[in-house]
């Protein structure tokens, strides 16, 4: 083809994307002028079909070269999500989530993986982390509380390798940033709902953990605790068991709880596994008198509480906490500070009569 005519239209297609302006956008995809200014700017904070639908109208005005909608010739920002593998139905529905959004991801130039590992074996995770660190830009990784993982997460931090933690932190570690919800004061809320929920009167109640070698587990269970200290001292705790989040264990917790105290009136799952605590219940006719609070907001949780053998579950949305690592990660590439933009993560709180 002709330089000349190449050239032509090189300066026609300049003189379209300076007569679309930013409003013409907004109008085209339905969104407000300042959402489309952080889309084209590359700002966190907006969903992904949001920048979908943007970068569309970007695109149909002839805004955008077609090469910005895949990130402007830089290379995909690699992402890997390691977590737990085994019965824990609300990280096996992150998992999938996750899997499912490449095409979301793609016009913010994002490709995520997926990687599992057995769970509560911090060496496992130790080396996961060093292995894939080694491959990608960044590496999500729900943290268990213990020197191999810290040690990992460091060693990937001077190879430039950032990493998040999420839904379980680490201390004292060099990970760029945590995601996911304040764990005590999601225990003071348990314990707080707990205790309005059963009444005035004396009452005893039981924890069952997936494993307190989960700092997150470990923080609710001093939440819950604490908080009958200071308000609701009529509240004896009786028991804490460490289930594994599965539901087989759970199952055999709860029936030695109920064994050694028949007159207990709740029980607090601070992990998975909530249909071996319900069908423990069931057995025992109880699910009508026991208190059972739990967390994640799954299918099967849904079932418990519509039937109602639990009667609360606090959780965090899914998609949001992977669009917050997402974030993060782009701020660093971006130069950023990596929370810049990212919203903290909401408790929620559902019963039978306002699920979603």
């Amino acid at each position: 083809m002709d330089d000349r005519v190449l050239e032509g239209e090189e300066q026609a297609g300049a003189r379209r994307r300076a007569a679309a302006r930013i409003p013409d956008i907004a109008r085209l995809a339905g969104a407000s002028t300042a959402t489309v200014d952080r889309v084209l700017n590359r700002r966190p904070g907006v969903r992904p079909a949001t920048i979908q639908r943007v970068l569309k109208a970007a695109a149909a005005l002839d805004y955008l070269p077609d090469e910005a909608l895949v990130g402007a010739g830089l290379k995909p920002l690699r992402i890997v999500f390691v977590l737990p593998e085994g019965t824990n139905r609300f990280l096996s529905m992150l998992g999938r989530l996750i899997k499912g959004a490449q095409n979301q991801l793609a016009p913010m130039n994002v490709r995520c993986q997926v990687e599992t590992i057995r769970s509560f074996h911090p060496e496992l995770l130790a080396q996961s982390l060093r292995e894939h660190g080694r491959r990608v830009d960044g590496v999500a990784f729900m943290a268990l509380e213990h020197p191999a993982v810290r040690e990992a997460v460091n060693a990937l931090a001077d190879q430039g390798k950032p990493t998040v933690t999420l839904i379980s932190d680490i201390a004292h570690s060099r990970r760029v940033a945590y995601v996911g919800l304040d764990n005590r004061s999601v225990g003071r809320t348990a314990g707080y709902l707990m205790a309005r929920l059963l009444g005035k009167g004396p009452a005893k109640v039981a924890m069952i953990a997936g494993s307190l070698s989960y700092r997150a587990h470990e923080e609710r269970e001093m939440g819950f605790l604490h908080i009958f200290q200071e308000m609701f001292p009529q509240v004896a705790v009786v028991g804490l068991r460490e289930g594994q989040d599965d539901e087989g264990k759970n199952y055999r917790q709860t029936r030695m709880l109920l064994a050694q105290h028949p007159d207990l009136a709740g029980i607090y799952n601070i992990g998975g596994g909530p249909e071996g605590v319900a069908r423990a219940l069931r057995e025992a006719r109880r699910e009508q008198e026991v208190v059972f609070i739990g967390h994640g907001l799954t299918e099967e949780t849904r079932a418990l509480l519509i039937d109602g053998a639990m009667d609360a579950v606090i959780t965090q949305n899914p998609q949001a906490a992977m669009m917050s690592c997402v974030n993060v990660f782009a701020n660093l590439r971006a130069g950023r500070d990596p929370l810049h933009g990212v919203e903290p993560p909401r408790t929620e709180i559902f019963f039978r009569e306002n699920l979603p």
